[in-house]
């Protein structure tokens, strides 16, 4: 019962981070989902979907708005990627092998998951080293190439794993685009919305939803999105990335050992 309740106080969290960095709600939600709420790791991943698409519709919405989102960006990183994460929840998931190297479907999908938040941890633990911020920039051909390669890979990983990508879509958009911190957030969220709520309808096909559960939890979740939001403009969210870089971290590991100890 307390695990349970702290799961739906987690929901909270989960809008605060799309809010504040423009991911990481998907590194709490599948875990959030799976190990406090009792859903097996399909599921967990399907419904991480359509929580991290609805709370980041939300959040992208308010950006975009304010005028802290590119809609060009977004759609060039988000055609390929919306492809590739119905693609892989539709036909790729339902026909993966229940076994590999003699690990269950359930154990693979949750020790690549684990790994994944592992390695994005790093990404926000790390400082960058001194500079302004890059200005931004007309993106050429080469740019957009990257961007839509860039698409399609984080398309598959969001269908396989259920995570929104937040922490390898940001740092492309910086990067090669050029865009400023605050409008990679904002075009980020966009990007996840439509990725994961497009993925997530492979899943309605496949198996049955719990709606209500999932209207519950996705509503305390857009919650958190305004307080993100509102936090935002009074917190630089570079400040909170290594904290929270750090929890991803323990949380990954913490995982790895629970699947590891399992078998």
């Amino acid at each position: 019962m307390a695990l349970e309740i702290l799961g739906w106080i987690s929901a909270l969290a989960i809008g605060v981070s799309l809010g504040l960095i423009g991911g990481g709600g998907s590194i709490l939600t599948v875990p959030v989902l799976f190990y406090f709420l009792g859903l097996d790791t399909e599921t967990a991943t399907a419904y991480s979907l359509f929580i991290v698409g609805i709370s980041s519709l939300v959040g992208g919405a308010q950006a975009w708005r304010k005028g802290l989102a590119k809609i060009n960006i977004a759609l060039a990183f988000g055609a390929p990627s919306i492809v590739a994460v119905f693609f892989t929840r539709y036909t790729l998931v339902p026909w993966l092998p229940e076994t590999i190297a003699g690990l269950s479907k359930g154990t693979w999908m949750m020790l690549l998951f684990a790994l994944l938040m592992v390695l994005a941890s790093f990404s926000m633990i790390r400082k960058k080293k001194g500079g302004a911020p890059p200005k931004e920039k007309h993106s050429g051909w080469k740019s957009y190439a990257i961007v839509l390669v860039e698409g399609l890979g984080v398309g598959v990983l969001t269908g396989l794993v259920g995570a929104g990508g937040g922490f390898l879509i940001i740092p492309v958009l910086v990067l090669v685009t050029g865009l400023p911190m605050k409008q990679a957030v904002g075009t980020s969220l966009l990007i996840i919305a439509a990725k994961s709520l497009i993925g997530f309808t492979g899943d309605v096909a496949n198996r049955e939803i719990d709606w209500m559960f999932l209207i519950g939890f996705s509503a305390i979740s857009i919650a958190g999105i305004f307080v993100g939001s509102w936090l935002s403009d009074r917190i630089s969210g570079e400040k909170l990335k290594p904290a929270f870089g750090w929890f991803v971290l323990v949380m990954g590991v913490f995982i790895m050992a629970q699947q590891l100890m399992g078998m």
